[in-house]
């Protein structure tokens, strides 16, 4: 939603709670004892992948929808699958025309998944920047509202009412592990968190090929990246070279952010499901992967992080945990059974 830029306060988030209250608000937040064990302290995890579209996208997709003024003609977003389905969720609340442009890298389970919403899907090119390119023209050309999954306010808002929930629920939280990708999820997180506790520890956790906010951080500046297909798919593509909110947010409220690799993924995925039974994305288990991986100082208190969304391809799901090696573009991850 283009907007004059303004930053993400405690008090927008506020009342971003209000918008969502009732409908996206409120999932489970439990503890893992495989991982609580490995790491000395309570491990907890946020459920956004109970949420009726199953990713936390609905948040931010909600809060931005319920801040359209009336009369609006339709919005149009770009995205790697998941806020994709949150707008077309929220617009279809609303009886208004949604748009979702995607890239060729995004897998064919959530193009169905958006377009069984009633949203229409456009495919283009390779990567996010040309996705959003797309969803920028179709603003000039008929008149849509563009959402950004990241870098908008209302979106950033909604995202960051989980820092609240989970910080409600448990005010001990020593650290906050976040998939960092566009940064609308990290951003509205650190805002809430370090709002409430400012000590808590807020570090971002991306994968290591195409990680976009990782760099732009490091460089000082959004910078470009190359796509490749990955198991934490959800959190590939840009941030936008002309950034407004995710980016400067990201990079003042983080403490770190970390890379983990495809076979750190791999693993953790296969974690979360024997251990505790969950089906998650790739991008969900990045905090796991970072701590199993050796790759956080051991923390001083109770860690938490936050189980995205549940929309893979449930064909790859299966091949990882039956412990097959798995083709991600020209990349083979190596499997390994489980247990052994």
């Amino acid at each position: 939603m283009q907007q004059a830029d303004k930053g993400v306060t405690l008090a927008d988030i506020l009342a971003a709670r209000r918008a969502l209250r009732g409908v996206a608000d409120a999932t489970p937040f439990v503890p893992s004892p495989f991982m609580s064990e490995r790491c000395g302290q309570d491990f907890l995890l946020k459920l956004e992948n109970m949420q009726p579209i199953g990713a936390f996208k609905l948040r931010g997709a909600l809060n931005a929808v319920a801040n359209l003024p009336e009369g609006t003609a339709g919005v149009t977003c770009c995205s790697t699958g998941n806020h994709g389905r949150g707008v077309a969720w929220a617009a279809a609340q609303r009886g208004m025309r949604a748009v979702v442009c995607m890239s060729s890298l995004v897998p064919q389970a959530k193009v169905d998944g958006i377009k069984a919403l009633g949203a229409e899907v456009v495919i283009c090119g390779t990567s996010q920047d040309e996705a959003l390119a797309e969803s920028q023209r179709l603003v000039q050309a008929e008149g849509l509202v563009e959402i950004s999954p990241f870098d908008d306010p209302y979106v950033i808002a909604g995202q960051g009412t989980i820092g609240l929930e989970m910080l409600e629920a448990r005010p001990d939280l020593d650290t906050l592990l976040v998939p960092l990708s566009g940064g609308g999820l990290a951003a509205g997180v650190a805002v809430a968190a370090k709002a409430i506790k400012p000590d808590i520890k807020v570090i971002g956790i991306s994968m290591d090929r195409g990680a976009a906010m990782h760099l732009s951080i490091a460089a000082g500046r959004p910078v470009e990246v190359e796509e490749v297909p990955s198991l934490a798919d959800s959190l590939g593509g840009g941030i936008g070279m002309d950034n407004r909110l995710s980016y400067p947010i990201c990079r003042e409220l983080l403490d770190d952010s970390l890379l983990v690799t495809e076979e750190e993924i791999y693993h953790a995925m296969q974690v979360l499901f024997y251990e505790d039974r969950i089906v998650a994305e790739g991008a969900c288990v990045v905090g796991l992967a970072a701590m199993l991986a050796s790759k956080l100082p051991p923390p001083k208190g109770p860690v938490g992080t936050i189980i995205t969304g549940r929309n893979l391809d449930m064909t790859l799901f299966h091949r990882i945990m039956a412990g097959e090696d798995i083709t991600l573009g020209q990349t083979i991850v190596k499997g390994r059974r489980y247990g052994t």
